[in-house]
């Protein structure tokens, strides 16, 4: 019922854009600002490697993370100085058009639990929320926005989707 709710209803539509528009400016600006700003993630790496999540009996409670980011990011801290504002800049930017907008929640919220995992909090917590809401809504979530246009084309361009009687096609 609650789903039925969150991925048909037009108002529900309405708010989920004024969440996502929201949303999306907070990401896309923080994205901006590493782009233009000499970001430099290896600061922010060695931080979380050499101060992890500690559980209440003295281990780090997400061990396996610390060893991806010991053994993966930091040796490629220069992709990760890419990555990472380009990603928060282009998340923002489908989040705000409406274009995409599963998708960019969905890597919001990967992108929000790898700081978690790196133990920091901040905004984190409600930025999740938010991206369980918009994700979970689906189209209704970027239906007032550039979706409305982008996923038929895509559809039709994959030859997925559903025919006009409602049938569902693939190619």
């Amino acid at each position: 019922m609650f789903g039925k709710l969150l991925r048909e209803n037009n108002i529900v539509a309405g708010i989920l854009t004024v969440v996502r528009i929201y949303l999306g400016w907070a990401w896309m600006s923080a994205g901006w600002g590493k782009l233009t700003g000499g970001f430099d993630a290896s600061g922010f790496l060695n931080g979380a490697v050499a101060n992890p999540v500690m559980g209440p009996d003295g281990t780090a409670v997400y061990s396996g993370w610390v060893t991806f980011l010991e053994s993966f990011a930091l040796p490629n801290a220069g992709l990760f100085n890419f990555i990472i504002p380009m990603g928060e800049f282009l998340v923002g930017l489908g989040l705000i058009l409406g274009c995409l907008t599963t998708a960019a929640a969905f890597f919001a919220l990967v992108m929000n639990f790898s700081f978690m995992l790196s133990g920091t909090v901040s905004h984190n917590p409600t930025d999740i929320i938010m991206g369980v809401f918009i994700a979970a809504a689906g189209y209704n979530a970027g239906k007032y926005g550039l979706d409305r246009y982008v996923l038929p084309y895509l559809r039709k361009l994959t030859g997925k989707g559903k025919n006009e009687a409602g049938q569902t096609i693939s190619a």
